[in-house]
């Protein structure tokens, strides 16, 4: 569940409420036609149109199969061998029971797991074509939810699935109207359930549709197991720091399925509905076992003290923490950060070093306007405030078991991973080949130069050219991508690239287009709203 909160107040350490808390923006701020949540409908036309069931349809009780979350263990119905119920709804505040300690809410309980519910039998794959589905059987109830491992991994040779040929059908619909899906969805999830506002931040205006892309990207994806477990388990794992338990997921589920109800009416039939249900619980199952067996060995995040914050220019800092528990990552990795002065709101940084002997961690920060977690933590973060640290995520990460050398493009604050992977290299002692094309609009932007040339003197497998695309200067002038192609060609390199998005789009299809093979290409957070490489907002 895509949120963007930490789970509310509760699971806070003394003191790590804000001292103060910055005004939000006019146009930030909830209005009438957006209560806060990025909604354009007003909340009296939702109350009108969906009022708010009663309690979760028991569709969704196979989502309760991994039993944990701090939910007692349901018992089985006796006409429903090996199946869970959906747990009761949370009692009023004054009724519950303290929440439990850090760490526990996500055990799994002691012995085997149910079984889950058997396959449906298979059925026979029609050819490609993207808006064909099988004809609906009005008169037969939908199948129980197929098992992870009896999905296909793979779309058949002769075309999708015809869950997923529904699916990809509603997603052409929904393209056109896709703001106001999300809008409505939205509105819909914080009405039914008030008390899953508080995993949001305040503000939905940069976070509010991550959720549902995420959910539909899954949904179109649902053929390929293996790349689909591999995208939801990430997800699920990163989802524990927003305080994320399996209890929400069903009511994601009911006004996921409200939304397209009400947004594809044309393509909607029982068969749709159906095969949206199997795949949003096949997405959650991922999502919540990844969560439970994540827990067993890692916090779902780290409290860290700012120990230095070193100013480079009036915008860019060098951020360095210490983590209150040991935090294992690789080089070229990231982390998400959340600042004491915006709860709830996180945004994707860099790790500027391989890891180090003593344990802290660098983050170069670039405060842009209008960012909320950039701007605290270039112009107010100081020694002895703490943040907290998601897990780390990422796989710009060296291949150690090859000689390819490396080639590195990074872009304004994407020097960092960048360093990072050069300090790997020079830690593992092999005299690979690294070059580094580092660049800026101007000679003033180079804030790392004197770093990273500093290496290139202790190392002379190592290569540092600074390029800046406007202004005088007398490093090399021009875009970053066209001097690559110039300095090429790049046969037996890896190319590992890290900046804004474009740089990065850019970049790609310039080394693909001079002969570097798209699986040697590395970089992460091309599609994200923020990017790892520069960690805006």
């Amino acid at each position: 569940m895509a949120a963007g909160g930490t789970g509310g107040s509760r699971d806070r350490p003394a003191g790590w409420e804000p001292v103060a808390r910055a005004a939000v923006p006019e146009t930030e701020r909830g209005t009438e036609h957006d209560p806060g949540y990025g909604s354009e409908l007003p909340i009296s036309a939702v109350w009108q149109t969906e009022p708010p069931p009663a309690a979760p349809s028991s569709r969704w009780a196979p989502l309760y199969h991994s039993g944990y979350g701090g939910q007692a263990e349901q018992p089985e119905p006796p006409d429903r061998p090996g199946s869970y119920a959906p747990p009761a709804r949370p009692a009023p505040p004054d009724q519950q029971a303290p929440p439990l300690p850090r760490g526990k809410r996500h055990r799994r309980p002691a012995g085997p797991l149910p079984e889950p519910a058997a396959a449906p039998t298979p059925v026979a794959a029609r050819p490609p074509d993207p808006f064909s589905a099988p004809a609906p059987s009005p008169a037969s109830a939908p199948p129980p939810p197929p098992a992870r491992d009896q999905l296909p991994t793979r779309p058949t040779r002769s075309g999708p699935s015809p869950d997923t040929l529904l699916i990809r059908r509603t997603l052409a619909e929904i393209e056109p109207v896709a703001d106001k899906t999300t809008s409505y969805f939205y509105a819909l999830l914080f009405i039914r359930h008030p008390d899953l506002r508080s995993l949001f931040p305040v503000a939905m205006d940069a976070q509010r549709d991550r959720l549902f892309k995420a959910l539909l990207t899954a949904a179109e994806h649902a053929d390929d197991t293996a790349t689909l477990t591999a995208y939801l388990s990430h997800l699920g794992r990163g989802h524990r720091k927003y305080g994320t338990l399996p209890e929400h997921y069903p009511a994601v589920g009911e006004c996921l399925i409200a939304a397209l109800t009400r947004y594809a009416s044309d393509t909607w039939s029982e068969a749709t509905e159906a095969a949206w249900v199997r795949v949003y619980t096949t997405v959650s199952q991922i999502m919540i076992d990844a969560a439970a067996e994540d827990e067993q060995s890692s916090p779902a995040w780290w409290q860290a003290e700012v120990v230095s914050h070193e100013l480079r220019t009036r915008d860019i800092a060098v951020v360095t923490v210490r983590p209150e528990e040991p935090y294992p990552f690789l080089a070229g990795q990231y982390t998400s950060l959340e600042t004491p002065w915006w709860p709830r709101v996180w945004r994707n940084y860099s790790f500027s070093s391989a890891p180090r002997s003593d344990g802290l961690l660098s983050f170069h920060v670039k405060a842009i306007p209008a960012g909320w977690v950039s701007n605290a933590l270039v112009h107010h973060a100081r020694p002895g405030d703490v943040l907290r640290l998601g897990p780390p995520a990422g796989s710009m990460i060296v291949d150690h078991t090859t000689d390819n050398g490396l080639l590195c493009l990074g872009g304004g604050t994407g020097i960092a991973p960048i360093k990072a992977l050069v300090e790997d290299v020079a830690e593992h002692g092999r005299r690979r080949p690294v070059e580094v094309f580092y660049g800026a609009r101007h000679d003033d932007d180079l804030y790392d130069i004197d770093t990273m040339l500093g290496l290139q003197r202790s190392h002379p497998w190592l290569s540092v050219r600074p390029v800046v695309s406007d202004g005088p200067t007398r490093r090399l002038s021009g875009q970053l991508t066209h001097i690559v192609r110039e300095y090429g060609p790049w046969p037996a390199y890896d190319a590992y690239l890290s900046g804004p998005p474009g740089m990065i789009r850019s970049g790609v299809d310039t080394l693909v287009g001079i002969g570097i093979p798209s699986h040697r290409i590395r970089h992460d957070g091309i599609d994200e709203p923020m990017t790892s490489s520069t960690g805006r907002g």
